[in-house]
């Protein structure tokens, strides 16, 4: 029995070594070939024929023949078959925990990203999407995506509004700034929302003509902190049901590093999941100055851990331009409801010394901090509670971040290269409400929404972003907007502020790669870096600059692994 024993001991050892010595000599090398194969190295654009991959890293980048001598006997090809290979994509600003709610709530955005052009569309969307299965997931009846300056009645829905949807159940809806809610009667009685509530300092209710009811629209810091209450799933199946979904609709744009750009009970979330080992892509926070404990975990890092990291801190100084709650220092032409002809918008933290606390802070610890900011007023205050620091402890390397700047003004952009401070700015607004901006501050100053070639031309480093889920997370529409500035109605919004197609997808790759200190690691194609990688089935270089924005996304790859295929 023990001479059998060993027998068989000796027999699985002798396969064993034989599977480890398979493993060992097994060629994981990858060839890619046939297709336009951009590295986006340099300030032109630079075309190889092949590149291979070995273990989640670029191994080589040139001539077939050369990339197959390197992959070596037994290697794998593909072929591209004429489509096109770049860098993964890294939009320089989201809202990934947003992603979610975004692909799994009511699709109140309006045309062409869906169906929401006026109120009773909106409505009638609300009561298809209100079923027991989608209501059970958070207990609300929610959406994201709303806008008033495209519904033909050029107005927020009220609560009287969604009550014609429900009056047993809550309804919450965010506008598509992410600075707005608006819910209906149960809604507001949930959150205890009532006449004798006050308004928070950075936010405003809104009441009902004559009264101190309010009407169920919430601007702000009156609306920010309930998100949650709307949006977090019910059970632990719901919560899958929504990271799942949230994470494919980013991969299926083309992302392989994905941020996080005001995270507070959302690091919680986003870190349990990484101690899973859950996300297929690389996400890094930025955590809300409020939230500042988290900066101490061992989230803080510059090293992914199970593709998650936190990145530094946010500040949001202002709202949003397109809802007219940005901070200026000249008065909007077109005032909200309710406010006076010198309406400004307002500041989110009305007094410096606050600010500079938050920005002391920081510089001290030697984080990286994004600021939002897209009023004048909003970037004044950035710029000269900032200032002084830089002087105090130095202008390091930290890349802060200006986030948005739609109403920037030239000196301020000055202000900025001297602070070494990246601007990641917003020319998806051409597109969605570029006419809305020249209505409201004027045409010449609306052309000037998101200068990204005057801050190029005065040495800013650049990157452009999403802001999703304000907007689908598309990267081939921010491309395009960079690109072509093209409003709904057609109009062009600043001429002379257009990105070349090259120079729109380096903001997407190598110079957001930049911003997010990763640039030695992903952005380009080259030797030794990550093989993060998107296939598209058209060249943005090659084609007509209307047509990027049809562009698709075929495959994305991280680290040599295919992560989505169309």
């Amino acid at each position: 029995m023990k001479k059998n024993l060993l027998l068989i001991l000796g027999i699985i050892l002798l396969f064993s070594c034989d599977e480890n010595k398979k493993k060992q000599t097994e060629n994981t090398a990858t060839v890619y070939f046939g297709g336009d194969i951009i590295t986006m190295v340099g300030d032109s654009p630079v075309y190889v024929d092949a590149l291979s991959v070995r273990d989640g890293k670029i191994e080589f980048i040139g001539s077939s023949d050369k990339a197959m001598e390197i992959a070596g006997k037994g290697h794998k090809m593909i072929d591209l078959q004429g489509k096109t290979l770049l860098p993964g994509f890294i939009d320089g600003h989201a809202h990934f925990a947003g992603f979610a709610a975004q692909a799994i709530g009511a699709q109140i955005l309006p045309p062409p990203d869906a169906g929401a052009n006026n109120i009773p569309a909106l409505i009638e969307i609300l009561r298809e999407w209100n079923t027991p299965e989608n209501r059970a997931l958070t207990g609300w009846i929610f959406g994201i995506g709303f806008d008033d300056s495209v519904l033909e009645e050029k107005r927020f829905p009220t609560k009287e509004d969604l009550d014609k949807v429900s009056t047993e159940f809550p309804i919450l809806l965010i506008h598509i700034s992410g600075h707005f809610a608006s819910l209906n009667s149960k809604g507001l009685e949930l959150l205890d929302i009532t006449g004798e509530t006050k308004d928070p300092e950075g936010g405003l209710i809104r009441r009902m003509p004559n009264s101190k009811e309010p009407n169920g629209v919430l601007e702000e810091l009156a609306a920010i902190p309930f998100y949650s209450k709307a949006i977090t799933p019910t059970s632990e199946e719901a919560l899958l049901k929504f990271m799942t979904a949230g994470q494919e609709m980013a991969l299926s744009y083309g992302y392989t590093t994905a941020q996080e750009g005001r995270a507070m009970e959302q690091h919680e979330l986003l870190s349990q999941f990484a101690e899973k080992n859950f996300w297929k892509l690389d996400i890094v926070s930025y955590i809300d100055y409020a939230f500042a404990q988290y900066m101490e975990s061992k989230w803080y890092t510059k090293d992914y851990q199970n593709h998650y990291r936190i990145g530094g801190l946010k500040l949001t100084l202002d709202g949003s331009p397109q809802g007219r709650t940005a901070w200026r220092t000249i008065p909007y032409l077109l005032p909200p409801d309710g406010a006076s002809k010198n309406y400004l918008g307002y500041p989110a933290i009305p007094n410096d010394d606050d600010v500079t606390a938050i920005y002391d802070k920081a510089f001290k610890n030697n984080w990286q901090i994004l600021t939002h900011a897209n009023g004048d007023a909003a970037m004044d205050q950035m710029i000269r509670t900032m200032k002084p620091l830089a002087e105090k402890y130095g202008n390091n390397d930290r890349r802060n971040v200006l986030i948005h700047g739609q109403y920037i003004r030239d000196d301020q952009l000055d202000s900025y290269k001297e602070l070494n401070v990246i601007a990641s700015l917003f020319p998806l607004h051409t597109f969605y409400w570029g006419d809305w901006h020249k209505e409201i501050i004027g045409d010449s100053l609306g052309n000037r929404i998101s200068p990204v070639r005057t801050a190029l031309n005065k040495g800013v480093p650049i990157t452009i972003h999403s802001d999703a889920p304000v907007a689908l997370p598309n990267l081939m529409r921010v491309v395009w907007t960079a690109v072509n500035r093209t409003s709904r109605s057609g109009a062009i919004i600043g001429e002379k502020e257009k990105l070349t197609p090259y120079e729109a997808l380096k903001a997407i790759t190598h110079w957001s790669a930049y911003q997010h200190f990763e640039e030695n690691e992903k952005g380009t194609l080259e030797k030794g870096k990550l093989a993060d990688m998107v296939i598209l089935d058209k060249n943005p270089l090659k084609v007509e600059p209307d047509a990027i924005k049809d562009i698709q996304v075929v495959e994305t790859i991280k680290e040599g692994l295919t992560i989505f295929k169309k």
